[in-house]
C-alpha cells in the first residue's frame, strides 16, 4: 500500500532490553521513562532467553505483566552457530523458543544463518544453509511463528543478495527478515540503497542502530551512513506499521550481543524519536 499526505502511519517502538542493564527491574523502570512498552527479549539477568528455566520465564512475564509491557519479539540465538556445528541442537533450541514465544504471546522469533568457515565462500554451503533453515521454518509453521533473519555479520546471510536468496529459497511464510542497517555498513553495504530495494518484500520487524561505514563504529540512528532516514521515509511511504526495534550497542558490540547501559539507552532512543519526528512518523 502506498500512504498518501492525509495519513498517518504509527510504528511500535521496542527495546533490547538488555542493553539497558541485565537486572530487568532497570530494564522495565528505563523503557517506562522513554514511553517505550514493548522489548525484545534476548536475555535477562545475564541469562539468554533460550536458557529460561521455568521459574525464570514465570518471573519475567510476572514482571512484564505488572509493569504492562509486552514482548515484540524474541531475540533468539537460533542459527548463530557454525555451519560445522551438529544441527540438532539448534532445533531442539527452536522448539524450546518456540514454546517461550507462545508463553510471552509474540509470533516473531529473530534467527540467523549460521557462521561460515573463514576464508571460504559462503556459497560453498547454500544448499545445506537453506536445508537447516526450512527446517527451522516448518517447525515455525507448526507454531504459527515467523522467523525474522537478521543479516548479520560473517553468517551465510550477511549481505542482501544472500538474504533474499535464502529467503525466496525456502518459500515459507514462517522465514521473512529483520533488516539492521548497522550490520549492512559494517559489511560494506549501503543499506538503503543496496539492501532495503531487495528485501522489503520479506521484510516484517526493523531493528534500529546506525554505523560509521569508515570505522564501523556503532550510533544512534541518524547519526552514522546506515540511511536510516532514506529507509524510514521508504517504509512510512509504503504503510509499514510494525516494529522498531532499538539495538543501540553504543558501549559494546559484540558477535553474541551488544550493550550501551540506562544513559546511552536513552541518549539512543532520543535519537530514534527525533528522527521518526522529524519525517512526520506516529510511534506508540
Amino acid at each position: 500500500m502506498t500512504v498518501t499526505e492525509t495519513e498517518t502511519v504509527t510504528v511500535t517502538l521496542s527495546a533490547f532490553a538488555d542493553e539497558i542493564s541485565p537486572d530487568l527491574r532497570t530494564q522495565l523502570s528505563v523503557l517506562a521513562a522513554e514511553s517505550i512498552a514493548h522489548l525484545e527479549l534476548r536475555s535477562a539477568w545475564s541469562v539468554n532467553v533460550a536458557d529460561f528455566t521455568a521459574a525464570q520465564l514465570a518471573a519475567f512475564r510476572a514482571a512484564i505483566d505488572d509493569a504492562g509491557v509486552r514482548v515484540s519479539a524474541i531475540g533468539s540465538p537460533i542459527g548463530k552457530v557454525a555451519i560445522s556445528a551438529p544441527f540438532a541442537p539448534e532445533l531442539e533450541r527452536m522448539r524450546r523458543i518456540a514454546g517461550i514465544a507462545g508463553e510471552l504471546g509474540t509470533a516473531i522469533v529473530r534467527v540467523f544463518s549460521f557462521y561460515m568457515p573463514a576464508g571460504e565462500p559462503p556459497e560453498r554451503y547454500r544448499a545445506q544453509v537453506v536445508d537447516r533453515m526450512g527446517a527451522l521454518a516448518r517447525i515455525a509453521e507448526e507454531r504459527g511463528l515467523i522467523l525474522a533473519h537478521e543479516n548479520e555479520k560473517e553468517i551465510y546471510g550477511d549481505l542482501p543478495g544472500r538474504c533474499a536468496d535464502l529467503i525466496a529459497s525456502v518459500a515459507s511464510p514462517a522465514l521473512q527478515a529483520t533488516f539492521d542497517p548497522a550490520n549492512y555498513v559494517q559489511c560494506g553495504v549501503r543499506p538503503f540503497s543496496d539492501a532495503y530495494p531487495m528485501l522489503r518484500p520479506y521484510l516484517v520487524y526493523l531493528q534500529v542502530k546506525d554505523a560509521r561505514a569508515a570505522t564501523g563504529e556503532v550510533t544512534p540512528a541518524g547519526e552514522g551512513d546506515g540511511q536510516l532516514r532514506e529507509t524510514l521515509l521508504a517504509l512510512r511511504d509504503s504503510g509499514y506499521a510494525g516494529f522498531m526495534s532499538l539495538e543501540p550497542h553504543l558501549d559494546l558490540a559484540g558477535r553474541h550481543g551488544g550493550f550501551s547501559g540506562p544513559d546511552k539507552f536513552r541518549r539512543a532512543a532520543q535519537a530514534l524519536k527525533r528522527l521518526l519526528g522529524e519525517l512526520a512518523i506516529g510511534w506508540q
